[in-house]
């Protein structure tokens, strides 16, 4: 175990909040997996709880793994990953999974392995450290629209158009990250005026030909719509379920909560052990739990802007805000659902919720936050030739 330690390498204090917050998970996961017990007929919590356990296991391997690997090589896998990430997103939405008879086409099937994987995740983390990649390129350079129109906003613009038809959330949160990334990276303000305008025209268009063909898109458009109608729509109570079940859950909590395990409201929700999941926390723990979870996610935030600063390379800075700011804000949107301050997104707590594909993708920018993290990287600038994928590729090799 002491050799083990000292292979780690990093940020310790990242490395701590990763560890707290996924040992935390296994209560409410346990507890808030009773409902999906009785509701597939054996009422056996264990196997979901085992399961929850294999999933973080192999996060922290792809931890572990990728911390390994020095950050500039991410350069090269960026160009690499992206043409697999857009062929994997066309699979999705030609032959995506129907769960429960709903139009949720997010994941596709692993054949052999049975277990089912949500690709805009990945192409999320990936399209961040490309926008990184080509931002640091152009830092020192005077530049025009025109030419950052196919090779930077060519590939943001495609792949948010491939997973906007089965997820909007996860649209926005990527468009609005990639923005956020793009102003700190100093992208000249009028073109990012250009570019915010012709993603909402592009919204625009889409939604209003979903709306006029309905048959392409079923329910999707009209899911949104009613989730923001009933957000917007105080005096509607029976309008949102989950979300009037999750308000009386955190009511019933109280300061103190009701003791792990005890929630009522976790046989109600229906995605009582992912999306709503902080509910059944607060619930269970509290205010108090609830305050401290948040304490944490706040916590890995001031990590994340003490690495960037720390680090001397623009790519690494930029991979660093890039990878780790979407962890952080899905983790207070997730929060705010639940208390009604934003519209229900479908968007799990990261490291905390139930889940693979969520958390083997948040390990995975955590290794690559870590890898900048480390002593031996810090103190090296970033490597030009590196962005060659042909030289990642014959140096691996």
């Amino acid at each position: 175990m002491r050799a083990f330690f000292k292979n780690i390498q990093g940020d310790r204090y990242i490395w701590a909040v990763a560890g707290l917050l996924a040992i935390f998970s296994f209560m409410p996961v346990y507890s808030a997996s009773s409902n999906l017990a009785y509701l597939y007929g054996d009422g056996n919590t264990i196997k979901f709880l085992f399961k929850h356990f294999a999933h973080l296991m192999l996060g922290f391997a792809i931890l572990y793994g990728v911390h390994k690997i020095p950050y500039h090589y991410f350069r090269g896998l960026s160009i690499i990953a992206l043409p697999l990430v857009f062929v994997l997103l066309l699979v999705t939405l030609a032959q995506g999974t129907t769960i429960g008879g709903a139009n949720a086409s997010r994941w596709i099937r692993v054949p052999l392995v049975g277990f089912t994987f949500q690709t805009s995740t990945l192409a999320g983390v990936v399209l961040m450290t490309y926008v990184a990649r080509y931002l640091s390129r152009i830092k020192d350079k005077a530049i025009t629209f025109k030419e950052t129109l196919l090779p930077l906003w060519g590939p943001v613009f495609l792949i948010l158009a491939l997973i906007l038809p089965a997820n909007f959330s996860t649209t926005a949160i990527i468009f609005a990250m990639v923005t956020l990334l793009v102003f700190v990276g100093g992208y000249p303000l009028r073109y990012l005026g250009i570019v915010l305008g012709a993603g909402l025209l592009m919204l625009t268009l889409f939604v209003l030909s979903a709306k006029a063909f309905p048959g392409v898109f079923p329910n999707r458009v009209d899911t949104w719509i009613s989730r923001v109608e009933n957000f917007s729509d105080k005096t509607d109570t029976e309008g949102d379920y989950q979300i009037e079940r999750s308000k009386i859950a955190i009511a019933s909590g109280g300061i103190k909560g009701l003791g792990p395990g005890k929630s009522v409201q976790k046989n109600f929700l229906p995605q009582s052990s992912s999306d709503f999941i902080f509910a059944i926390i607060v619930e269970e723990w509290g205010l108090v739990g609830g305050f401290i979870l948040m304490g944490l996610y706040l916590f890995l935030l001031y990590r994340l802007v003490l690495v960037a600063h720390k680090s001397e390379g623009m790519f690494s800075k930029l991979l660093v805000i890039g990878v780790g700011l979407p962890i952080v804000f899905q983790a207070l949107i997730n929060m705010a659902v639940a208390v009604e301050l934003f519209p229900v997104t479908g968007q799990t707590l990261p490291l905390v919720s139930s889940g693979g594909t969520s958390i083997w993708m948040t390990c995975l920018a955590l290794g690559m936050i870590l890898s900048v993290s480390a002593k031996r990287e810090i103190k090296e600038k970033d490597i030009e030739e590196n962005d060659n994928p042909l030289a990642v590729l014959s140096e691996a090799l």
